[in-house]
């Protein structure tokens, strides 16, 4: 089982459209399948994913390892090529990382039932206010 967390804490999964593996997206299956959701690797390009913007509803980049943060810098590039739909993390994400994945541009964070016990939702909570102290925005004001 999979649990989403957002903003507002832990969530049953609501997606029920289906995913369709990196390696099986096409464009001349990709028409048929208008509305699903993508798995996208952290091994993948964002300008890769471009073509498929109008019929994905949902892209799931995974996270193999915790310890491996391309998946932020393909969500930060899938919003500056103007992706709106929905962005999930999927696999290893910390409560530590939530912050980082919600300015990076993800919309939830999907984990194993495993990790959510180890990390309950109060963890995850007390990082969910993730545009506070952004010391980047700060910057860019001139702060």
């Amino acid at each position: 089982m999979s649990v989403i967390v957002t903003d507002k804490g832990f969530h049953k999964e609501n997606w029920d459209k289906g995913f369709i593996p990196w390696d099986q997206a096409t464009e001349t299956n990709w028409h048929r399948a208008a509305g699903y959701a993508l798995d996208l690797p952290n091994t993948a390009s964002a300008d890769q994913v471009l073509p498929f913007f109008p019929f994905v509803e949902m892209i799931r980049i995974a996270f193999p390892s915790s310890a491996d943060g391309r998946g932020f810098s393909i969500a930060r590039h899938l919003r500056q090529l103007g992706f709106e739909g929905r962005l999930r993390a999927f696999g290893h994400v910390l409560a530590d990382q939530y912050t980082m994945a919600r300015r990076s541009g993800f919309d939830e964070v999907e984990i194993d039932d495993a990790l959510a016990t180890r990390q309950p939702e109060d963890q995850w909570l007390f990082r969910s206010d993730w545009k506070a102290h952004d010391y980047q925005a700060r910057l860019r004001a001139g702060l």
